[in-house]
């Protein structure tokens, strides 16, 4: 598989009236609700709803791509000058990620297949 843009996250203050707004007003089909993390099928890439934080407040959105190899990316974007704020990392839900910035400062989550 090529680097897909795979989700697109948005950090919320109230996830119940996130998932109410995205599901009943805009009627996204809603994969599966939880306190942590919410998912609606939007096609190829998925809309995310995650806890706002200080670190990400609310209404901040953030790009999540999946590429084949993820150390692999790490080392060829590094040597491309792609700034990461984390190397790849393994998370608490098992699956290892990585965060990168784009030339406008916005934060881009990537992950392994």
């Amino acid at each position: 598989m090529p680097n897909q843009l795979s989700y697109v996250i948005e950090f919320v203050t109230d996830m119940d009236r996130a998932v109410k707004f995205y599901r009943d007003v805009l009627g996204l089909p809603l994969k599966f609700q939880s306190p942590e993390w919410s998912e609606f099928a939007t096609g190829t890439t998925t809309l995310a709803l995650h806890p706002a934080s200080a670190k990400s407040p609310a209404g901040k959105v953030e790009l999540g791509f999946t590429v084949p190899d993820l150390n692999q990316f790490h080392q060829e974007m590094t040597a491309r000058g792609v700034r990461f704020t984390m190397p790849p990392t393994k998370q608490d839900f098992g699956g290892s990620l990585a965060q990168f910035v784009d030339p406008e400062g916005a934060c881009c989550s990537v992950s392994g297949s």
